[in-house]
């Protein structure tokens, strides 16, 4: 696959990487974490002006509909900086989901807004007793005079306590359903979780929640199908988040191998330490391939590919990588990585949630040669 970008590509991923810079650094984020402040809605704001809400979204919808893999180099330069506002959530679970499996009515309602910054969506899925099995849903959607009744619990809501409305799934009486249902609603409750990178999370509970019809997304018996779509694209988008932080923790390494001094030379010309190094490199590299790959399949450039294929071994891989080059940028900075003082540790903390996001890296191994017929 070419891993070169266009020119179009590469404006974008400069303008992203300015804002990060300018707008989002680090120091930012630390001081959001501390604070456990969530996100700025002004960033938020200034994301939709530059267009890259809409990215995903048709242009029918007030989007640009420019595709995937456009918004993963966004989400890329992203994730070197930590950048905690909702766009996976937003843009590749509710989004997605409503463009996907919505009304024309619902796309109208809720896509513009979203594209404009004016509206958060979470998907809120994940029970206790299931993981990452996305079949294995306990919340009930039970039919009533024009709509439904949803009871049940929903755990590690991505942003959920940010969120103006979640696509949950429940069993319904022809299957797994997705459902649009406002945050605001009578019966939706949703608690704080405490998460080790200090990210929104939440658990979402229904009681006795009311919707009207239309709040269905998905058509009959198919509600199964757009969920694994739905997650599928999150898991590509968070991949490519991913990217973007083993890079910044990487660079971070490189610089202090550079300038660290001890025994009168740079640690960096120690061959050892060149080794280690070196393999991180490599690591990175092939986890940029299998996240440009993945984000290609997504939007459909390669129309023998499987999405769910491509979704996994970028997760897959991403995790492993991640996590390592994590560790490996604390034990490399010493004893001063192991403090709060230094930026890297938060690195290593955003690793080891996204690793368990969606899957970790054994269960999209299994998934692959489930996939592959093995």
């Amino acid at each position: 696959m070419d891993l070169v970008l266009t020119e179009e590509e590469t404006m974008l991923q400069q303008a992203a990487k300015d804002f990060v810079t300018s707008r989002s650094p680090v120091s930012r984020v630390k001081k959001t974490f501390e604070k456990r402040e969530g996100y700025s809605p002004e960033l938020w704001k200034e994301m939709a002006k530059l267009g890259w809400l809409g990215l995903t979204i048709g242009e029918k919808s007030g989007g640009a509909g420019l595709g995937h893999r456009y918004l993963g180099l966004v989400l890329e330069e992203l994730g070197k900086g930590l950048v905690p506002e909702p766009v996976v959530s937003t843009l590749l679970l509710g989004a997605f989901a409503i463009e996907s499996g919505g009304s024309d009515a619902a796309k109208s309602e809720h896509l513009p807004a979203i594209a404009a910054g004016e509206t958060i969506v979470a998907l809120a899925h994940q029970e206790r007793r299931a993981r990452w099995a996305l079949a294995a849903v306990d919340a009930t959607a039970d039919p009533s005079a024009g709509g439904y009744v949803l009871r049940g619990e929903k755990v590690h809501v991505m942003d959920g306590t940010l969120a103006d409305f979640f696509v949950v799934s429940a069993r319904a009486s022809d299957g797994v359903a997705l459902l649009l249902v406002p945050a605001t609603a009578k019966g939706v409750r949703a608690d704080a979780e405490s998460r080790i990178d200090g990210r929104s999370c939440a658990t979402v509970r229904l009681d006795a929640v009311t919707v009207s019809r239309d709040a269905r997304l998905d058509a009959p018996e198919s509600g199964l199908g757009l969920l694994e779509r739905v997650v599928d694209a999150g898991t590509i988008g968070l991949s490519a988040e991913m990217l973007g932080g083993m890079s910044a923790a990487f660079a971070m390494t490189l610089e202090h191998l550079k300038t660290r001094v001890q025994f009168g030379v740079p640690i960096g010309s120690f061959q050892a330490l060149q080794h280690r190094a070196a393999r991180l490199y490599v690591e990175t590299q092939l986890a940029r391939s299998a996240v440009m790959y993945a984000g290609r399949v997504q939007d459909g450039l390669d129309l023998t590919a499987s999405v769910a294929r491509a979704a996994s071994v970028a997760k897959a891989k991403c995790s492993d990588a991640f996590v390592r080059i994590a560790h490996e940028a604390v034990q490399l900075h010493g004893g001063i990585g192991m403090t709060e003082e230094h930026d890297i540790g938060l690195y290593l903390k955003r690793a080891r949630v996204l690793e368990m996001t969606f899957g970790d890296a054994t269960y999209h191994r299994d998934r692959f040669a489930r996939i592959e017929g093995f």
